[in-house]
């Protein structure tokens, strides 16, 4: 059975922002359970609060913990900056290559 890291603190600005799509239809990326990149599109219904963290609600699909969302509708979510330091991880990488300093 896979399940989530801690839950880690989000800034409470994000819960004003998950809030202006309330009874709209969203489409979350997020990390899953086991960290990969996932998505989800529905009516979001609220948010429901458990002992294991906070999570959107969106209906006729799963819910997404709060904390792992990168993004919602375009806008930026709380584990944006994790991602973008994965998707950019190997951009100061040498792919293998040795830099030879003009030699």
């Amino acid at each position: 059975m896979h399940t989530y890291d801690a839950f880690l603190p989000v800034d409470p600005d994000f819960y004003d922002i998950a809030d202006t799509f309330q009874d709209k239809h969203v489409k979350v990326f997020y990390f899953g359970v086991d960290k990969t990149v996932e998505e989800s599109k529905g009516i979001y219904t609220g948010l429901l609060k458990t002992k294991d963290g906070d999570f959107l609600k969106i209906k006729a699909d799963v819910q997404v913990r709060i904390d792992r969302i990168i993004s919602i509708n375009g806008k930026v979510g709380p584990a944006f900056d994790e991602y973008d330091a994965y998707a950019n991880a190997c951009l100061s990488c040498m792919l293998g290559y040795e830099h030879n300093n003009g030699n």
